[in-house]
């Protein structure tokens, strides 16, 4: 089994529980852990993975217990740095339909600092996932984000990538976004993107197309994920649809974390092959549905992880 390193922000997600007023609005609101890479590698840790998380947390309350909650679903800790700066801060408002609106209060994620000989030691026998929200945004973090990646291309290690476009982050600044987004889109093999994201990196009018852009910068597997319409794959001049499974959503942040979480868990237990997971990816895929349309059962990105047993022990009816 490889170890999936996932590199970014861990964070405290305060998540307003009066549905569609918005966050201006919102009164009662509650604390949970955060942060697109922590979720990703708690997925991989719930689901018998070996995931390490690395980020930058505040020396301060809300610090510790993003380790001590992270930690709990299996996720190795030992390369989270604790800066003094308070731990950044995530406001998230729901509507009805498990939407969420974003408002960050940003802090110690951005001091992140990797040296070269922490980043062999990360790489060896490792995929990198790449999923940071505000890694693009600057500071020590996007520094060292960006050796980390140019570090496993050279490596040969696999290279996830998933933007994580946030509205709030980005707004007016779109085309910067792109621009950031560029450098990793070609070094990346694996890149998952909402139908929405894969519209604003590539400019184009149709998922067949948008896909067949990235794959020329060098991506070997395009996920877009559907939301309750499924996952769009494509891979090898091959393109398909994967139909989601019907749940009732209440919460969707996180829903695709665990989505790309599970498809490296699958990936990190296999060996990739001469066809680079073709042959696997549809059955990766469906499990990854399972498991993200479990995660917006509940509210919080991890409340409702499953484990690999209990994914394979329920039903789950393809949603028409």
């Amino acid at each position: 089994m490889k170890k999936v390193v996932c590199v970014g922000e861990m964070l405290i997600d305060f998540v307003c529980l009066d549905t569609n007023t918005g966050i201006e609005n919102g009164v009662n609101f509650i604390k949970k852990t955060g942060g697109a890479p922590a979720n990703v590698a708690a997925c991989i840790g719930k689901l018998g993975g070996e995931p390490l998380i690395v980020a930058a947390v505040g020396n301060d309350l809300f610090g510790t217990y993003l380790k001590n909650e992270v930690a709990h679903y299996q996720v190795n800790i030992d390369f989270v740095e604790t800066a003094n700066t308070p731990t950044t801060l995530a406001f998230v408002s729901l509507a009805d339909d498990g939407e969420r609106e974003f408002a960050f209060n940003r802090g110690a994620d951005e001091l992140l600092n990797l040296s070269n000989d922490t980043i062999n030691v990360l790489l060896e026998n490792a995929i990198l996932h790449l999923g940071s929200a505000t890694a693009l945004m600057g500071g020590e973090l996007a520094l060292s984000y960006r050796k980390i990646a140019l570090a496993a291309k050279e490596n040969g290690n696999i290279i996830s990538f998933d933007p994580n476009y946030r509205v709030d982050l980005w707004r007016g600044n779109e085309a910067l976004f792109r621009q950031k987004c560029d450098e990793y889109l070609q070094l990346a093999d694996i890149v998952k993107v909402s139908d929405e994201e894969l519209v604003l990196l590539t400019q184009s009018s149709t998922m067949e197309d948008g896909c067949q852009i990235l794959h020329e910068k060098g991506i070997k597997i395009v996920l877009v994920t559907l939301g309750s319409s499924g996952c769009f794959v494509s891979q090898n001049g091959q393109q398909y649809l994967v139909p989601a499974f019907e749940i009732d959503a209440v919460d969707t942040t996180g829903a695709g974390d665990a989505f790309i979480g599970a498809v490296l868990y699958k990936m990190s237990n296999k060996p990739q092959g001469a066809d680079f997971y073709a042959s696997q990816l549809r059955e990766f895929v469906e499990f990854s549905e399972k498991v993200s349309g479990l995660v917006c059962s509940k509210i919080g990105a991890m409340t409702a992880l499953p484990t690999e047993a209990e994914v394979e022990s329920l039903k789950f009816i393809v949603k028409e």
